[in-house]
């Protein structure tokens, strides 16, 4: 199982980090070993003084498919969930300045918060999923699907050119703005549409 990230897929986002607007998009991969399901905490490391939140729409892969077409492309999940996309955002942006890759600064373990998964059908607007995440009670980020540069449809045809989807990998589909970082007692709660998705504590 891989975890495929999009980075900068939406505008604010991409320009409260001073990136330049993509016109493809962004993809970087995170190891399963990040993943921190069922409400567990998370544990500050001890590497980084910025850690970051990035809530994102996940889309978990339900068939095989290699070089998938845009409008075929739906045929390949029927479920999503939210999660969040821990970034250590010091580490990031030295490895950038050195022109190294960033890798260590995404995918490190627990990195990949992840809620359960709910069937698209399930959604009052399946195109166009309302998303937010409140620390500490208070709400942070905010965001829509159909506000992403490249859709979850464009998204699977793009990846799948360069790597075979298999059966339960994951997309986290990109953060909107609004991104920050995150201290000790901290508690994160994601809610998709108004179903709430995950309720961590940050330690």
């Amino acid at each position: 199982m891989k975890i495929v990230c999009i980075g900068r897929n939406y505008t604010e986002h991409a320009r409260e980090l001073n990136n330049p607007v993509p016109d493809e998009p962004v993809v970087f991969m995170k190891p399963d070993s990040a993943l921190l399901l069922k409400n567990k905490p998370f544990f500050l490391p001890d590497f980084s003084r910025e850690i970051h939140h990035e809530v994102e729409v996940v889309v978990r892969i339900n068939r095989v498919g290699k070089h998938i077409q845009e409008r075929f492309a739906h045929r390949y999940y029927n479920e999503v969930s939210l999660g969040i996309d821990f970034t250590a955002r010091d580490l990031q942006n030295r490895c950038k300045k050195e022109g190294k890759p960033w890798e260590i600064a995404k995918g490190f373990d627990g990195s990949a918060v992840l809620g359960e998964f709910i069937s698209l059908e399930s959604m009052n607007s399946p195109k166009a999923i309302p998303f937010h995440l409140d620390v500490n009670g208070n709400t942070v980020q905010r965001g829509n699907t159909a506000d992403m540069l490249f859709s979850i449809d464009r998204i699977i045809a793009y990846v799948s050119r360069f790597v075979t989807f298999k059966i339960g990998d994951l997309i986290y589909t990109g953060t909107p703005a609004g991104v920050g970082p995150v201290a000790v007692n901290d508690r994160l709660e994601g809610y998709l549409e108004d179903r709430k998705m995950f309720n961590f504590l940050v330690k």
